[in-house]
């Protein structure tokens, strides 16, 4: 019994002492002097790292299992392939690490408060970054966990040549109306070596770490060469940049730019300015709720951009309710409304463009996008009112599956296959033609306005080139163009005759309209050239034959078509008619040498009698009805040798 009671006195007596000398240590460890630790702990620090590590005043630490740790004036050398000499320069510095991750030879400081700060932060190609608390500086795991930063009054100069970057800024932290975001800054710079800078507020502290995920709020204006950006929301984990929630606006000179800035492949654009929501949830970016104008046609929709896997991915659909028609000049490559053609990819004297395209952008992004136009304005050669495209992109293969356009009150519709993996870029196209109004086909025409009919056709082409123009060039396949039963006006016809009698009686009278039996223009098209296969117009009175070609690589035009007409008429010049010159520059006369015999005969006829000279001038009406049937059946069939 006494044993036991000795035994338990001895136990209360050593346990009681060990608390004793536990309270000891902990009083001698918290009031012992740290600073006196300053010189061995810069000089054990500089030599595990290889550069100069220095608390050039006043030591203090709180002890615990996550400790705090200030410094009075901090001096922490970059390496010497840097470009700045300090990693960090700080009049005071305060900090909490955690003691269990550093026995493991990890770094984790949960929480970093810097006063009248220098950053100099600087990230190689090779990898070799500044912060690798390690004398490798390629050594991912030697990066400290940071938790939280704040930073009042200091500079930030942030250099990667991977990302063209090299900016400053300026932080200032405010005492001011708690509505009032406290953290100012401003950065000036280059960003994708494009002039750069920013300004706007924060919250006081940056939330870094990924287990942090309190919004951290901001306000910024930014510019990268001329492209600006306004944005206000909050960011979650700011080091990962994991999650974004923000309002923006954006607006520059062309949608294009945006991918050296961002790595969005987006088509070219006139002048753009665009509101939106902007959500980042990993590595996928959410663009929804967007509306604004690109050129003077809005735009509206959601746009998803993925991010995870090796080749990003752009999805979504936009619409536009208005489409100003010369907007989509720089998607094709032709100017800007303004510009100078030359500068927009049209060569001096050409109509196609000439601006290549982009092998690297087809090959950098995947896509899956639609777009459509409820309405379409300002169209001066092809009365376009509606359209839509489905942009599917993937592995450097673009299609446009369906095209689908609404054309003077018919249909316009297929498919564009362009594949950039081979040089020069291949390309397939077939688009076909659906009951379009002759009488809305050239509404600047006035004497079509009458004609009645409706036009169907086919455009099969492939080939090779960088640019609409090398494509065209070198394409082969079939084109034609085939109309039945309809109306269209004589005076037209007359004209194309030269049927000065007709001409004067229709002045007087007015124009009338004749029957159209068939119409056809077909073309078998090799390397570039495009040779008329059947060229036919056949009314109740005239019937029009022709021949020729058309050269896609040169703009050029080589057409003879031949009036015959059908009833007996004075005052007739008749002769071939002559299409030539250049797409830019199309000229349309009659055959000279044939004209001028016929005036010829009539000088010789004028000087025995006057009144005889009518008599060169008289249509006998040779012309005879075409087979409209066999006529539309060749101008269908194609002849030529496909590649």
């Amino acid at each position: 019994m006494k044993n036991t009671l000795f035994q338990s006195a001895s136990a209360r007596k050593w346990l009681a002492g060990a608390v004793a000398s536990l309270i000891v240590l902990a009083m001698g460890v918290y009031f012992f002097p740290w600073d006196s630790l300053r010189e061995p702990i810069n000089r054990y620090v500089s030599e595990q790292l290889g550069r100069r590590f220095a608390i050039t005043q006043h030591l203090t630490v709180r002890p615990g299992l996550t400790s705090t740790v200030r410094a009075e004036g901090v001096e922490f050398s970059n390496p010497e392939w840097a470009s700045e000499p300090f990693l960090v320069k700080a009049s005071a510095a305060e900090f909490d690490i955690e003691l269990l991750p550093l026995l493991l030879g990890k770094v984790v400081l949960p929480r970093i408060v810097l006063t009248e700060a220098q950053l100099g932060l600087q990230i190689e190609p090779d990898g070799r970054r500044t912060w690798a608390l390690s004398r490798d500086t390629s050594d991912v795991s030697a990066v400290p966990a940071i938790g939280a930063l704040l930073v009042n009054k200091g500079s930030v100069h942030y250099r990667a040549a991977a990302q063209g970057a090299n900016i400053t800024a300026q932080f200032t932290l405010a005492e001011e109306a708690p509505d009032q975001l406290p953290l100012r800054f401003n950065a000036k710079g280059k960003w994708k070596n494009e002039a750069f800078s920013a300004e706007g507020r924060s919250g006081g502290v940056l939330q870094l770490n990924q287990n942090i995920q309190a919004p951290f709020p901001i306000e910024v204006n930014a510019t990268a060469g001329r492209t600006t950006l306004k944005a206000k929301g909050s960011i979650a984990n700011i080091a990962e940049f994991a999650s974004l929630d923000a309002t923006v606006d954006l607006q520059g000179r062309n949608l294009g730019e945006l991918y050296k800035l961002l790595g969005v492949v987006l088509p070219s654009t006139p002048p753009y300015k665009l509101r939106g929501k902007l959500l980042k949830k990993g590595k996928v970016w959410s663009a929804s709720q967007i509306e604004g104008v690109l050129g003077k046609s809005d735009l509206s929709g959601a746009l998803s951009f993925d991010q995870s896997a090796a080749v990003p991915m752009l999805t979504g659909k936009v619409a536009s309710k208005l489409l100003d028609f010369a907007d989509l000049g720089p998607v094709v490559g032709l100017a800007p409304p303004g510009s100078s053609g030359r500068s927009a990819g049209i060569a001096s004297g050409k109509v196609l463009p000439v601006a290549t395209l982009d092998v690297d952008r087809l090959k950098a992004m995947n896509a899956d996008v639609t777009y459509a136009a409820a309405d379409i304005r300002h169209v001066k050669t092809l009365p376009l009112d509606k359209g839509s495209v489905h942009v599917k992109l993937k592995g450097g293969v673009l299609d446009l599956d369906p095209v689908s356009l609404g054309v003077a009150g018919g249909s316009v519709a297929g498919r564009v296959h362009i594949d950039a993996n081979v040089a020069p870029a291949a390309f397939n196209t077939r688009l076909d033609v659906r009951g379009v109004q002759l009488n809305q086909l050239l509404p600047a025409v006035e004497t079509t306005k009458s004609s009645l009919g409706k036009i169907s056709g086919q455009f099969d082409l492939k080939g090779r080139g960088n640019s609409a123009a090398q494509m065209l060039g070198s394409a082969s396949g079939d084109v034609a163009v085939l109309m039945g039963k309809g109306e269209i006006s004589n005076i037209l016809l007359e004209y194309m005759g030269l049927d000065g009698g007709e001409i004067i009686k229709f002045l007087v009278r007015g124009d009338r309209t004749v029957q159209l039996r068939c119409a056809a223009a077909a073309f078998d098209v090799k390397d570039g050239l495009m040779t008329s296969r059947a060229i036919v117009l056949d009314t109740t009175d005239t019937v029009i034959n022709g021949r020729g070609q058309v050269s896609l690589a040169r703009e050029t035009l080589d057409i003879v078509l031949e009036p015959s007409p059908k009833d007996r008429s004075i005052l007739s010049l008749r002769s071939p008619l002559l299409i030539g010159g250049t797409f830019v520059a199309p000229s349309v006369g009659p055959d000279k040498a044939a004209l001028a015999g016929r005036v010829g005969i009539g000088l010789v006829l004028a000087a025995i009698n006057p009144l005889l000279a009518l008599a060169a001038t008289v249509e006998t009406g040779p012309g005879q009805d075409a087979d409209c049937q066999a006529v539309l059946a060749k101008a269908a069939k194609p002849t030529a040798a496909k590649r």
